[in-house]
């Protein structure tokens, strides 16, 4: 049985995966545990509940990982966990979890949003710094940025409170010149943004897809370890 978590990231994954993948919500705290006791042989991890709800445990992970079972994650929740797991065989996927890994990026927020609920297609109301990096750099390697602007910008869209990230307010307190229209600026943000969470998500379900519905020999070099906290939730 493979599973998938996500949510806001992907809306119609469950359109874009063969049969035998099930689509799951974003994983909170002991979603994953539960996977496994389902019988899961390969898990992604795309998105992740973390606000009102406590987030998805390493533990889970590393007890999904101690059964044999292949772990995957990216763009977001998913990028967190597998940079911080890797060293015990999560398999991160995608430009997000390889910011995270080589520690260009470090803070959870940075892949942080909100978003409206399943029932209307989680639609999004910020912007995750991720996607606004991914939009800078590609504008400034188009020259549609120069250097002194895109420093600018992306300060601004760094210091802003992730609930409150959107292109014009990136725009709005950005250190700019006084002759430069922020209008037009703002409309070239958003008809040319990158949703790298997107684009990473789908890296993992093409992952997931290819993967071999069975689970694998357990890990031999590090052995998993009960604690008191961990059978309170069993």
């Amino acid at each position: 049985m493979k599973i998938i978590f996500v949510g806001p990231t992907l809306p119609e994954a469950e359109d874009l995966v063969p049969p035998d993948v099930e689509v799951r919500g974003p994983a909170k705290h002991t979603d994953i545990l539960a996977a496994v006791t389902d019988g899961a042989t390969v898990i992604g991890l795309i998105d992740g509940n973390f606000e009102d709800v406590a987030p998805i445990w390493h533990k889970e992970i590393l007890f999904s990982l101690s059964q044999g079972v292949r772990v995957y994650g990216s763009s977001s929740m998913g990028a967190l966990r597998a940079a911080e797991c890797a060293a015990f065989g999560m398999i991160g996927i995608g430009k997000i979890y390889s910011r995270y890994v080589s520690g260009e990026l470090v803070d959870d927020s940075d892949v942080a949003q909100i978003h409206g609920p399943r029932e209307m297609n989680y639609v999004s109301l910020s912007e995750p710094l991720v996607n606004v990096l991914a939009t800078l750099d590609d504008l400034l390697l188009r020259r549609e940025l120069d250097h002194a602007d895109y420093d600018s910008l992306r300060t601004s869209a760094e210091m802003i409170f992730f609930k409150e990230r959107t292109y014009r307010a990136i725009v709005a307190n950005a250190d700019l010149p006084d002759h430069l229209s922020r209008e037009s600026l703002t409309v070239l943000l958003r008809t040319n943004a990158i949703n790298q969470k997107r684009l990473d998500a789908l890296e993992l379900l093409k992952a997931i897809a290819a993967a071999d519905d069975r689970r694998v020999q357990v890990p031999t070099d590090w052995t998993f370890t009960s604690t008191r906290q961990w059978r309170k939730i069993l």
